[in-house]
């Protein structure tokens, strides 16, 4: 499992997934702070990263495109420092590790994680 950290969350993720022996990257280390949200994806796609965001702008691009991958996980809580929500985090992602894997939009909040597997379906 890989994980690329978006902009909007710390840079401070990456050892907190290292302590667990998940590789991770903050998307400062890879391209431009400014870059859209397609090109961090089409990224991430590209190099079998998993998008670990608090923009819900990647889950909206999931439906609109109907992307079968890369697989995102959003956080949904107002505290989003890893000393606030780290478990709930690892916790998701040992979950639905297999969903994450094949293609998934995890969502985590301080309730509950929700998955919902890719690509998204219009009903």
């Amino acid at each position: 499992m890989k994980i690329l950290i978006d902009m909007n969350l710390s840079p401070d993720w990456v050892k907190v997934f290292e302590k667990y022996d998940i590789e991770a990257v903050h998307w400062c280390n890879i391209g431009s702070p400014c870059e859209k949200d397609t090109v961090i994806m089409e990224w991430a796609r590209d190099n079998k990263y998993i998008v670990f965001t608090h923009d819900l702008d990647f889950g909206s691009l999931l439906a609109a495109t109907g992307m079968e991958t890369p697989s995102v996980i959003q956080v949904r809580t107002q505290n989003i420092l890893p000393t606030s929500i780290e478990n709930l985090v690892i916790f998701a992602l040992r979950q639905f590790a297999s969903e994450l894997d094949s293609g998934a939009l995890v969502t985590v909040d301080k309730a509950q994680s929700r998955v919902r597997i890719l690509p998204i379906r219009r009903d």
